[in-house]
């Protein structure tokens, strides 16, 4: 009797490590887009002009880069820590007991990630700040954060095939919804590259009209509202499980903060700081709305 709750404790206390890792996954994966936009927004996408070093002759910044060259290799640094947070949750979950293979495997992808994102980042460089290829580069970002999101939910749920918590026509407005915010983030990544922050001041850029991407861009952020709306309204009035009414509570109020934010940096002229923060407000929608679609479903 002892001995079982000697191994239960230790069991909890594992799993307890794990979600505190996975948690500091998830915000290190949302840090890095906001210092990757502190990047390009500051002009500093060429601060280092190669890849992986920082200059042909130097794996560090030095003095006749100037500021943008700090900043950029910054963000480099920023990288490692990331991926030393990525590595430890994998190391965690290769040792925690019981073995589950659905969370090893989420740890692998997240492992795998990083250097993903590294190398996409380190071909931005080589390209010039491609607006296509940067583009790339944010949306793996957005797939890391719904991903790290799936891992922490993995770790509170069994291996069993997921069973729905809430009526088909239900399931099929949630995914609905989870399938137009990434139409809105890539969009969104098309009116980045056809606007003035190009991370560098002879960065290409895609050649279409800001204002008709912008509009395009603005279209969805509606669709999205009114399907999250929707979902808002089904999900109260079929009686869904507490989290998935809280899910879609807290992505309508991220995507009305959003387009207020989105309103007021386009009547501004785009200033640093409204489109530093709009790069916040879509992580936290990537993960938010990631966590509306895991919490309509049960595995046991």
């Amino acid at each position: 009797m002892g001995v079982t709750r000697l191994l239960d404790s230790r069991r909890g206390t594992a799993s307890a490590t794990l979600h505190r890792l996975g948690t500091a996954t998830l915000v290190a994966n949302i840090v890095i887009v906001v210092t990757g936009g502190a990047v390009r927004l500051t002009g500093s996408g060429l601060g280092c002009p190669t890849w992986p070093r920082c200059t042909d002759e130097s794996f560090v910044a030095h003095g006749a880069l100037g500021m943008h060259g700090v900043i950029e290799f910054g963000n480099r640094m920023i990288t490692f820590a990331v991926a030393a947070i990525v590595v430890a949750t994998w190391v965690a979950a290769m040792r925690s007991t019981p073995v589950r293979r659905s969370v090893r495997v989420l740890a692998t992808a997240l492992a795998l990630g990083v250097p993903a994102q590294a190398v996409l980042g380190g071909v931005t460089v080589l390209t010039d700040l491609n607006p296509w290829v940067v583009s790339g580069h944010f949306l793996l970002s957005m797939a890391m954060i719904g991903l790290s999101v799936l891992f922490i939910r993995r770790l509170t749920e069994g291996d069993g095939a997921p069973t729905p918590m809430v009526p088909v026509p239900i399931g099929w407005l949630v995914r609905g919804t989870f399938v137009a915010a990434w139409l809105v983030f890539y969009a969104g990544t098309v009116v980045t590259g056809s606007g003035p922050h190009a991370g560098a001041a002879d960065a290409p850029r895609t050649g279409l009209d800001p204002e008709s991407v912008s509009q395009l861009h603005a279209d969805l952020v509606f669709l999205l509202v009114g399907l999250t709306i929707g979902c808002n309204l089904a999900l109260r009035a079929a009686h869904a499980p507490r989290g998935a009414v809280s899910a879609a509570t807290w992505l309508l109020a991220l995507e009305v903060a959003q387009g207020t934010v989105g309103l007021v940096q386009y009547a501004t002229n785009l200033p640093v700081a409204l489109v530093g923060l709009h790069l916040l407000g879509a992580a936290l929608v990537s993960a938010c709305v990631t966590w509306l679609v895991l919490s309509t479903r049960l595995r046991t």
